[in-house]
């Protein structure tokens, strides 16, 4: 029993004596490093390697070789100013903000100490009668809360974007149905079209053959067809091609009363079956006549019908020739139409179609028609061009570059002219989110950094991309899309 109780004793020494070596190491490492940073000022951990203390200093460009102890000793040694990364001796040297809680970044080191603080953990002026907080934590929590705010937002378009390519491949089937429903048509159309133009043509021909039977027929026939010819011709008195009960009744008489003037029923000249037609008209011949311009009218209304259908394939046909994204995810966006008020002009952005700009006194002026996408490699679907619109005074044309943003609402979120007649746009939607990658995480763009002064982000870069590792911030989903085989 002593023995086991020995041996438990002695297991907690041991285990005491391993926790206080751990500690000790680890003090000493932070200790080390603390003092090394409190020497060498204004470096970050990945330049620390050429800044170890000894005998003597390389320039990090390797023009010059200095004792170490002139290292932050505020005068320029090197070309580079490497030598001086703490302190404000250097015209060419930067001075690493470490902001422990934000994001680091390099400021001028001929900032350094000069009573304005640059950096958010204040330690640009450690010699300077400056009174500067820390502000990293705050700036810090205020950002991991606009990434989580834009991770959300990443989440739901994410979501979204998989409606909308649901409904892309439904609406794309649709199209596809609806173009095989119109070439149906136009094939049933063609053949009416061809049985018009043949018994147009039929109709033509019977009409010229009993023309030509009046014009060449018998004796008799010939008699009658110039006899009745002339009485038109002198009962015509208007010459206007037809005759009217008028121009009868003033130029028939009776041979026993020249006073008495015909009714209307009488100056109707009674055929063989007793329809009433007019001197001069041959009732084959009108009925021939008649019946052309029928035919000629149902062809005209069948060749009116084709053109349509055929108008509406071609339509169509173009519109699904465009390339709409590999899950037809931008296919509702067309026929669809954006505007969006910036001073005196209304910007409309109908995509795949055409863009424009309409003053306040209504006059509407075009900024280029569809051209193609321009994005990059990585994103073709990330930007559009607008190309060819209406003349620009310099010389040119007008166009409009249109940058896709993602977002949970689709709409124009900005428009600018920088250069004359060449427009940006900004155009958020859903379907420009793009999901992260299970080996690269995610990949937010942040706005420029919070001010920390009245200078601003001295040395930051205008935008800042942080990538979130996907097992830590980031969760990567895997959406189901069709085949456009299918």
């Amino acid at each position: 029993m002593s023995s086991k109780l020995m041996t438990e004793n002695w297991h907690n020494i041991l285990h005491f004596i391993f926790n206080m070596r751990f500690h000790i190491v680890v003090a000493a490492v932070f200790w080390s490093d603390l003092v090394d940073s409190r020497k060498i000022r204004g470096i970050s951990s990945s330049y620390k390697r050429f800044y170890r203390e000894k005998k003597s200093f390389l320039c990090i460009d390797g023009s010059k070789m200095i004792p170490f102890e002139q290292v932050n000793d505020d005068y320029c040694d090197c070309q580079d100013g490497s030598d001086e990364p703490g302190t404000s001796a250097c015209p060419r040297g930067r001075f690493y903000c470490t902001n422990l809680g934000f994001r680091p970044h390099y400021i001028p080191s001929s900032r350094v100490n000069d009573g304005i603080c640059d950096c958010c953990d204040a330690s640009d002026e450690y010699n300077s009668p400056a009174r500067c907080q820390n502000s990293c934590w705050n700036l810090g929590q205020r950002e991991r809360a606009f990434v989580e705010g834009q991770m959300r937002a990443l989440d739901e378009g994410l979501r979204l974007k998989q409606q909308l390519i649901e409904e892309g491949v439904l609406l794309w089937r649709e199209k596809q149905a609806q173009l095989r429903e119109l070439q149906q048509v136009a094939g049933d159309l063609q053949i009416k079209l061809d049985e018009h133009r043949r018994k147009k043509n039929e109709a033509e021909r019977l009409k010229e053959q009993t023309l030509r039977a009046l014009q060449t027929g018998d004796s008799d026939h010939a008699r009658y067809n110039n006899s009745a010819v002339g009485l038109f011709n002198l009962l015509d008195s208007n010459k206007d091609g037809s005759l009217s009960v008028e121009e009868i009744q003033s130029k028939v008489a009776f041979t026993e009363d020249e006073k008495k003037v015909l009714t209307q029923d009488e100056a109707m000249i009674k055929d063989a079956h007793g329809a009433g037609v007019l001197p001069g008209e041959d009732p084959h011949l009108k009925a021939a006549h008649r019946a052309a311009e029928w035919e000629a009218t149902n062809l005209k209304k069948a060749e009116e019908s084709y053109e349509r259908v055929s108008a509406e394939i071609s339509e169509l046909q173009k519109k699904l020739a465009l390339d709409y994204g590999t899950d037809w995810e931008f296919l509702f966006l067309n026929s669809q139409c954006y505007q969006l008020q910036v001073y005196e002009y209304t910007y409309t952005l109908c995509p795949f179609n055409q863009v424009t700009q309409k003053s306040t006194t209504g006059t509407e002026v075009s900024l280029g028609v569809w051209g193609m996408w321009s994005g990059s490699a990585n994103n073709p679907y990330s930007q559009q061009e607008y190309e060819n619109g209406e003349p620009c005074w310099q010389g040119g044309s007008r166009s409009t570059t249109v940058t896709l943003t993602c977002g949970t609402e689709t709409g124009l979120r900005s428009a600018k002219e920088p250069s004359k007649c060449q427009y940006i746009m900004d155009f958020q939607t859903p379907v420009a989110c793009q999901p992260c990658s299970s080996s690269g995480g995610c990949t937010v763009n942040f706005d420029p950094a919070p001010t920390v002064t009245g200078r601003g982000p001295v040395g930051a870069p205008p935008r800042l991309s942080l990538s979130l590792s996907p097992p830590d911030i980031c969760v990567v989903r895997t959406y189901h899309t069709s085949s456009k085989s299918s």
